[in-house]
């Protein structure tokens, strides 16, 4: 075990040593990678955000129903009981056609217009708070309330967030879509350094096949420079994102202050993060690997 563990200690060390050896090539093909990968995962964080946004501006989801203006109050209120009992209301609000006045006079700004109406067209209408928030099942709730007598119109108010929870689901896939091409494109850049490699210590692979080394320990420190690198690469991908965020909320700050919004650009969680830096080591191991079983076993001592 401690044999073991030593050759891959030592073979780190050989790695680490190499990368010293050619920096510059060495920086250029981490920042490509690190540029590569920050691209898919900006769209991803940028997704984030904008869904944490929308929840935020959602908020609770409600359906308003207006009532007929010729409802009485008899109807008004079977229809609140009604309302009350129906299974898939969480709870209700009425608001009568005086304070939805009233309302509308502190919003709009339009008191000296509102005041000069000579009858309140507003009808009465209760706000109704479903218990799921499955969107689909509001729509449901929201056509069957449409069927009920002394209700001129019912809105679901969320519906634009229906809408946009369908951009978010096309922003994804353009992501996801996006990720796999800039994936292929890193496994391609290690494939082709490794290849390099290879053929640059040709005569140290077959020395060391003649005295009886294997493919395993003769392919190990490639596969070491190839995880590695891709290691180095997702750890400037997160410091490009980081780097990046930091000046979008220094120009957010002062747009979201002009909308009374303390609202800001949310970096990787911890979870994420981890999973970018294992990623990007796993594209650089996979080229690596691939590269090293297409070019090794072509060399034979002669």
């Amino acid at each position: 075990m401690k044999g073991w563990l030593f050759q891959h200690i030592k073979v780190m060390q050989f790695t680490l040593r190499r990368l010293r050896t050619t920096p510059v090539a060495s920086l250029l093909n981490i920042v490509v990678i690190g540029i590569a990968l920050s691209l898919p995962t900006g769209g991803y964080i940028l997704l984030q955000n904008v869904q944490q946004l929308s929840r935020q501006l959602v908020g609770t989801p409600q359906i308003s129903v207006f009532l007929s203006m010729n409802a009485s109050q008899d109807e008004i209120a079977a229809i609140g009981k009604q309302l009350q009992q129906h299974p898939v209301v969480a709870r209700i609000e009425f608001v009568p056609r005086e304070q939805a006045l009233q309302q509308l006079q502190k919003s709009t700004g339009l008191s000296d217009v509102v005041g000069g109406l000579s009858q309140n067209p507003l009808p009465h209408a209760y706000i109704v708070y479903p218990k799921t928030s499955d969107a689909r099942e509001q729509e449901k709730l929201r056509d069957e309330l449409r069927t009920w007598p002394r209700l001129e119109h019912v809105q679901l108010d969320s519906e634009w967030a229906r809408k946009l929870d369908a951009l978010l689901k096309f922003g994804r896939l353009a992501v996801l879509i996006l990720a796999a091409l800039l994936s292929f494109a890193l496994i391609a850049i290690t494939f082709n350094t490794i290849r390099l490699q290879i053929l640059t210590q040709r005569d140290e692979i077959e020395v060391a096949k003649l005295i009886g080394a294997s493919n395993g320990f003769i392919r190990r420190p490639f596969l070491y420079f190839g995880l590695v690198q891709g290691l180095l690469g997702g750890a400037a991908a997160w410091l490009i994102i980081a780097i990046s965020l930091a000046l979008l909320n220094i120009s957010l700050a002062d747009m979201a202050q002009l909308y009374a919004s303390n609202f800001s650009l949310h970096h990787l969680s911890i979870g994420d993060s981890l999973t970018l830096l294992v990623f990007s080591a796993y594209l650089g191991w996979l080229g690596a690997l691939l590269s090293v079983a297409q070019h090794l076993w072509q060399i034979e001592p002669r």
